[in-house]
């Protein structure tokens, strides 16, 4: 089996879960014997680009010719079985969908975000949820409010992209949703039950989980819907030191925030970005993982890390969290806010021992995104971390563990078959 992974790499310098998880899934279908032919663009290829090759960026979301050259030439060449995508975006195009229809090649996408509809991509604007774009011809809000990259201009251009690829979307022979919330995103987009497969991502295995450490861990992109700012309000609401530790992993326009936390409170501690190793390290360090989405954030990858490693997780009931740690939270619709989800966890799953408005999974905590109900939860969590390791992993090893997910991802790939060339 021969696949094209295509996939424009975001910056190196802003942390992004996709491209580890392209990278991951490179190696593992490499692994099991399939031939990959990654077709790779990054973002930080932009500054060195020649100036006749920067005055054709403005268009490249919506047809990038050069990426369509080289994919057709490479097409020509290794005549693939299916063409894998993930981000497009910017050097790429959703036109890569059409070239390779073009070659009578078949077309995988995993949807990573809500950019089929969303200019930003995460349904999430000036501190809140945002779907004002849903349903639109033409993402006149995203101009307006400037939601792509801060600019008019190149809002003006993605809200267009959208437009004109709402055929393209609707072409790809497969789409891989990774949680049942994004399966339905894609069904109000359009796209029929018989070409949405389910399929979540995985991290590698990191062995034998290493004795519990003590602490939190947040590890994300330090921006407003990360939810960084909501962490460190609901941890401010403890007296220093009642809670262990409270490593921050990561970077981004709040930096600043953390840094200042850390330097007002002990028990605050800032470790950067870092590498596999790094991130390996913090992990064993801490005890429970937290992700404090604001968005309804598809499949953090940071979650599935933390099983592998058995530590449980406390977040916020959005997205595809409540899935990843198997909580019972009711599963909440693209579009509910806080107030909302207040409501749906509160008493959820918990039991009678759970405290009124936390969610308990099979490998973690989940609650409303808001400091109140965040701060409730951290003392519930540290007390319960050490009976949740041994489920932690173990819905690693079920659900998300290579050799599961690479299995279901040949699968899909062996559910296609080419079509005639048109070329």
């Amino acid at each position: 089996m021969r696949i094209v992974v295509a996939h424009n790499r975001y910056r190196e310098a802003q942390p992004s879960g996709e491209n580890t998880i392209v990278d991951s899934e490179i190696a593992q279908l490499t692994a099991a014997g399939v031939e990959v032919l990654p077709f790779i663009r990054s973002s930080d290829e932009i500054p060195s680009m020649s100036t006749a090759a920067k005055t054709l960026l403005p268009i490249s979301p919506i047809w990038a010719p050069r990426a369509q050259h080289d994919l057709s030439r490479l097409l020509t060449e290794h005549q693939p079985d299916v063409l894998h995508l993930h981000n497009p975006y910017p050097l790429i195009s959703p036109w890569v969908v059409r070239t390779a229809h073009r070659h009578g090649v078949p077309v995988v996408q995993t949807v990573h975000n809500y950019r089929q509809v969303c200019s930003s991509g995460i349904y999430f604007r000036d501190g809140v949820i945002c779907q004002d774009c849903k349903g639109r011809a033409l993402g006149v809000p995203a101009i307006k409010h400037r939601c792509y990259r801060d600019s008019a201009v190149q809002s003006a251009l993605m809200a267009t992209t959208l437009a004109v690829h709402r055929g393209t979307w609707r072409s790809v022979d497969r789409y891989i949703a990774l949680t049942s919330a994004i399966a339905d995103h894609l069904r109000e987009y359009g796209i029929p039950d018989d070409r949405i497969v389910v399929k979540p991502n995985s991290v590698p295995d990191p062995g034998r989980p290493a004795p519990l450490g003590d602490g939190f861990l947040y590890m994300a992109r330090l921006s407003p819907e990360k939810g960084v700012d909501l962490l460190l309000d609901a941890w401010r609401r403890h007296p220093v030191g009642s809670l262990g530790t409270l490593r921050v992993a990561g970077d981004g326009e709040l930096r600043q925030l953390v840094e200042a936390a850390a330097a007002e409170r002990p028990d605050v501690v800032y470790l950067g970005q870092l590498d596999r190793a790094g991130v390996r390290a913090a992990v064993e360090a801490s005890a429970v993982v937290i992700a404090a989405a604001m968005w309804h954030d598809v499949l953090p990858t940071v979650i599935i890390e933390a099983l592998s490693s058995g530590r449980p997780v406390l977040g916020t009931a959005l997205g595809g969290i409540p899935y990843l740690v198997g909580a019972d939270a009711p599963h909440e619709p693209a579009g509910t806010g806080p107030a909302e989800n207040a409501s749906a966890v509160a008493g959820g799953g918990g039991g009678p021992a759970m405290p009124a408005g936390i969610g308990l999974g099979e490998a973690g905590w989940v609650v409303a995104p808001e400091p109140a109900a965040l701060a409730a939860a951290l003392p519930v969590a540290r007390a319960g971390a050490s009976g949740l390791t041994v489920a932690a992993r173990a819905r690693y090893e079920r659900i998300f563990h290579p050799d599961v997910v690479t299995g279901q991802l040949i699968d899909i790939y062996a559910g296609l078959t080419r079509t005639p060339n048109h070329v």
